[in-house]
């Protein structure tokens, strides 16, 4: 039985001790920490162990993993003492505050023999395995524009992702996770980062922005969170030289709309739209068009756990890996430079 505990139990810390609970078979809930009393004495009435300290914590032999799940200002400092202590560990997100804390926390993993890396759960998300079969089965043709976006009109939740030194705002809490699919998405390097972050209502921190990645390989990508939005643009939205995928929401509607031949003989004349004269946007000839159905993904987020094991016990390869999640942090110190010197900045990452 892997053997896993837990360090902190707010909102995170209780989704993966709920998640672990569902594998019995497979891993053993060790029991869990938090620096509040009262998240103990819940976690202790649901009949999960509560540890007193983080030292006892830490100096429980059984337990081999510990999941960090705290404010993002303290993974370094947790990170480091639980490596230190024999503990492989997986950090909530954003793994870190910056780049340079990553490259710390690493070297003292590899010093210590012991596996780290972040939890990106949303390398198992729907939509985004959607997005990934059709490219790979090149259904769109080549692939040169993708849109990724979150949106919602409710702002942020009034707790430390408000704060600027906790790691708040929402490019450390949402654009972690969407710039990690991208760049999982294309195999080239970074080598443009262009940001607009907003702060709406919240001066310390962005709770809207807008991100541009240029690939060495000509793709482009937008990457977009908005949390003052009442109108929502579609979740993906990807362009191929042989076709265009939508996915509208999480709840994967939409479709893919491609070419049935790869050359079209246009009409040398004016045609005529709505909008007016046109020759260049108007409307392809149906019968040149088909629309078919988004690819079937099947999918389970506890797979992360799986292979977070496996590769534990060399039964696998990590599929998140530490040099990853370090590519994704330079990306982020790129982002913040960007937005505040409101210049493209050149990279290559």
């Amino acid at each position: 039985m892997y053997e896993i505990a837990v360090i902190g139990y707010g909102g995170m810390g209780s989704y993966h001790t709920e998640q672990l609970l569902t594998l019995p078979e497979e891993f053993h809930l060790a029991g869990i920490y938090d620096i509040k009393p009262a998240r103990i004495e819940a976690a202790r009435n649901k009949g999960i162990r509560g540890f007193d300290t983080l030292e006892e914590l830490l100096a429980e032999p059984s337990v081999r993993t510990v999941i960090i799940a705290v404010p993002n200002n303290f993974h370094k400092e947790l990170s480091i003492k639980a490596l230190r202590a024999g503990k492989n560990v997986i950090c909530e997100k954003p793994v870190m505050m910056c780049a340079a804390e990553l490259e710390e926390v690493i070297a003292v993993s590899k010093e210590a023999g012991r596996q780290f890396t972040v939890h990106q759960n949303r390398r198992w998300d729907r939509d985004f395995l959607i997005v990934k079969k059709a490219i790979e089965d090149g259904t769109l043709g080549k692939p040169f524009y993708i849109e990724s976006r979150v949106q919602g009109s409710k702002g942020i939740p009034g707790d430390w992702r408000c704060v600027k030194e906790a790691g708040g705002g929402m490019l450390l809490d949402w654009g972690v996770h969407l710039i990690d699919q991208i760049m999982w998405l294309v195999k080239s390097p970074v080598k443009e980062v262009y940001a607009h972050l907003l702060s709406v209502k919240f001066p310390e921190v962005d709770d809207n922005f807008k991100l541009l990645l240029r690939f060495e390989n000509g793709l482009s990508a937008l990457v977009e969170v908005d949390t003052y939005t009442f109108i929502n643009l579609p979740r993906w939205h990807v362009s191929g030289d042989a076709g265009t995928l939508q996915i509208d929401s999480f709840g994967c509607e939409g479709k893919i709309v491609r070419a049935k031949t790869s050359e079209m003989h246009w009409e040398a004349g004016i045609v005529y739209t709505v909008a007016g004269p046109t020759r260049t946007m108007a409307p392809r000839p149906q019968e040149t068009i088909e629309e078919i159905a988004l690819p079937e993904v099947q999918t389970d987020a506890r797979d992360y756990y799986r292979n977070f094991r496996d590769a534990d016990l060399g039964k696998a390869e990590l599929i998140v890996k530490p040099e990853e999640a370090l590519r994704v942090m330079r990306v982020i110190d790129a982002v913040f430079e960007s937005a505040r010197t409101h210049t493209c900045i050149a990279v290559d990452i």
